[in-house]
């Protein structure tokens, strides 16, 4: 006899389904549980890039951007216009007599594809200029009214008039002669403005996120609050026609005319 250990009793008793469980069944939890999280987290590019802080209000500064944007629309379409101007007039082998707003007393002596190409940037942004002066008016109106659907036209937009004029920044920068100042004072302005109008990009992107996020809530708040109201309908309904014959109930679906006092 064994009197320092008691024995495991086994009389009577049925081994639980959840006290043992396999390398299977841990695998197959492990793999729907990362499955059922990677439904749920959200892409980066799905989430505010630029928070509120201290420093940075959001909602105003996206609200800047629109009034900077439609600046920067104006300014590209005014030296847009000129620049088509200039090259127009500088065409090699052209002979000017007076005044055209300017004096001409030079032409453009450089590559004929150089000065093709200067013409269709020039041309582009000029186009550019326009459509993001129009957007960048709905997306003013749009921070307003805090209407996310409007502010998509101005981020496609402006994004894509952003990376244009960085490649034609690019390409002014590099072919023109930096000894004159209209081509300097281009290059240090389009320099600032390209800066400017990226981190304001992420400014409204990241304020839209929000307002996008915020309307899915009220609409979910909605859509749950119209359940609740048709169900609570429904279960009023069943209970007031389920015992019409009882004490409590105050509709009798007894006809009147039967009715006999004995």
């Amino acid at each position: 006899m064994n009197y320092g250990r008691k024995t495991p009793s086994t009389y009577r008793s049925t081994p639980s389904v959840y006290s043992h469980i396999t390398s299977r069944s841990q695998s197959n939890l492990h793999s729907q549980r990362s499955r059922s999280m990677k439904s749920v987290m959200v892409p980066w590019y799905q989430k505010p890039l630029l928070h509120n802080n201290k420093y940075l209000d959001i909602q105003r500064g996206a609200f800047i951007m629109g009034l900077f944007s439609i600046f920067v629309a104006i300014f590209t379409i005014g030296t847009a216009v000129f620049d088509i101007y200039c090259l127009a007039l500088a065409a090699p082998g052209s002979s000017h007599y007076g005044y055209y707003i300017i004096s001409y007393e030079f032409v453009y002596v450089g590559n004929v594809h150089v000065r093709n190409a200067l013409m269709v940037a020039a041309l582009f942004s000029l186009i550019g200029g326009l459509v993001v002066l129009v957007t960048s008016i709905m997306l003013v109106h749009a921070l307003r009214k805090e209407y996310e659907s409007k502010i998509v036209p101005w981020l496609w937009s402006f994004a894509i008039f952003t990376l244009f004029r960085l490649l034609a920044f690019l390409f002014f920068s590099i072919v023109n002669d930096l000894i004159f100042a209209y081509n300097i004072l281009i290059t240090l302005i389009w320099s600032v403005i390209i800066v400017a109008s990226l981190y304001g990009w992420l400014m409204v992107y990241s304020l839209y996120l929000e307002l996008a996020d915020l309307t899915k809530l009220e609409d979910l708040a909605h859509l749950r609050m119209g359940t609740m109201q048709s169900l609570n309908a429904s279960v009023a309904h069943s209970l007031a026609g389920s015992r019409p014959t009882t004490p409590h109930s105050t509709v009798s679906t007894m006809p009147v005319g039967d009715t006999k006092f004995i």
